[in-house]
C-alpha cells in the first residue's frame, strides 16, 4: 500500500496546490480556464498523438479493451439512468445526467496521471482507447437521452449535433492522425518528434492543477443523496462492471490493468459544463466535487486491489 501511496499522494498534492492558487487567486477562474485549454487543444493532442504513432496498430486497436470499457461503461449508465427513471421518479434529463455521471471517467485530467505512474508507457494508449469510447459513445448518448423527452427528432438532431462537434475535437484529431501515422509506417523528424514530447510531458502536471482551481467554489448542496448515490457508483460500480466484463474477454498485459483503473476515476471535469445545458449544473458540480473528495480513498484502494490483490500488475 505505500507503493500504492507514492503514485497517489503526489498526485493529489497537486492538485491541492492548483485548488490553493484558485482560492488565494494567484490564478482566477479565466486563468484556470486558458491553462485547461492548453491541456485540451495541445498537451493531451501531443501527449495522444506521440503515443500512438509510435506503435504498431495492432497494439493500439485493442478489441478486447474497447468491448470491456464500452460495455461495462454502457450498463452502468442504463442501470444508473434506469434507477433513476424508474425508482426515484426522476425526470428524463436528471437521469441522463445522473448516468453519464457514473459511466464516464476523466481520463485525461486525472486518470492519466495516475495511471502513467501505475503502469508507465502504455496509459497513454489506455488513454485513448478509453477517450474514444467516452467521446463518440457515452457522452453523445447521454446527451441524446437528456433531449430525448420531446420527440425522436430532438434525440436525432441532438446526436448529430454531438457527433458533428466532436470531429474538429483536437483529441479526436490527434487519435486520428496518430492511428494513421501507425498505419503508414511514418515517422515524424526528430526535431518535430521533440517538439511533440515536450509539450506532451506538461499534459499530466498542468491538468492535476487545473482540476484543483476547478474546484474551488463548488458546493456541496441540495440532493445530497444522489450526489452521493452517483460518487460512489462512479467510483465503486463502474471499475466494478468493466472488472466483470474483463473476466469474459482475452485481455492480457498492462492494458488489462489499465481498463478497471482508469474506470476508477472521477467523472469528467466538463460534467457540470454539459449539464449545464439543461439547468442541472448545481448537482452535477456538487457530484463532481464530492467524486474528487472520495476518490483519493478509492483510487488507492482500486490500485491495490489491481496490483496485490488480482496480480494483474
Amino acid at each position: 500500500m505505500l507503493h500504492i501511496l507514492s503514485i497517489t499522494v503526489p498526485i493529489y498534492l497537486l492538485i491541492a496546490l492548483g485548488f490553493l492558487a484558485g482560492r488565494r487567486g494567484w490564478f482566477d477562474k479565466a486563468e484556470m480556464r486558458v491553462l485547461g485549454r492548453f491541456v485540451i487543444q495541445l498537451a493531451l493532442p501531443a501527449l495522444m498523438f506521440q503515443a500512438l504513432s509510435s506503435r504498431r496498430v495492432g497494439e493500439i486497436l485493442n478489441g478486447s479493451f474497447l468491448l470491456a470499457y464500452a460495455l461495462g461503461s454502457l450498463a452502468v449508465m442504463l442501470a444508473a439512468f434506469t434507477w433513476a427513471r424508474r425508482v426515484k421518479r426522476r425526470d428524463i434529463t436528471f437521469s441522463a445526467y445522473f448516468g453519464l455521471g457514473m459511466s464516464a471517467s476523466n481520463s485525461g485530467f486525472v486518470g492519466y496521471p495516475i495511471v502513467v505512474q501505475f503502469l508507465g508507457p502504455v496509459a497513454a494508449v489506455a488513454m485513448a482507447l478509453t477517450m474514444l469510447v467516452e467521446n463518440l459513445l457515452m457522452i453523445p448518448v447521454a446527451l441524446a437521452l437528456a433531449d430525448g423527452g420531446n420527440s425522436s427528432k430532438v434525440w436525432h438532431a441532438t446526436l448529430a449535433r454531438t457527433l458533428r462537434r466532436l470531429a474538429g475535437n483536437p483529441l479526436i484529431l490527434s487519435i486520428s492522425a496518430g492511428l494513421a501515422m501507425s498505419v503508414l509506417g511514418l515517422q515524424l523528424p526528430a526535431p518535430v518528434a521533440r517538439a511533440v514530447q515536450l509539450l506532451a510531458n506538461a499534459s499530466a502536471p498542468v491538468a492535476l492543477f487545473v482540476i484543483g482551481g476547478s474546484l474551488v467554489g463548488l458546493q456541496l448542496h441540495g440532493k445530497l443523496r444522489s450526489v452521493a448515490a452517483i460518487a460512489l457508483g462512479k467510483l465503486i460500480l463502474h471499475p466494478l462492471a468493466v472488472l466483470a466484463l474483463l473476466m469474459l474477454v482475452p485481455l492480457e498485459g498492462p492494458l488489462r490493468a489499465a481498463a478497471p483503473a482508469f474506470a476508477a476515476m472521477p467523472m469528467l471535469s466538463i460534467f457540470p459544463i454539459l449539464a449545464q445545458a439543461h439547468g442541472e449544473e448545481n448537482f452535477a458540480a456538487a457530484a463532481l466535487l464530492l467524486t474528487m473528495l472520495l476518490s483519493f480513498l478509492t483510487i488507492s484502494v482500486w490500485l491495490w486491489l489491481l496490483k496485490a490483490g488480482l496480480g494483474w500488475v
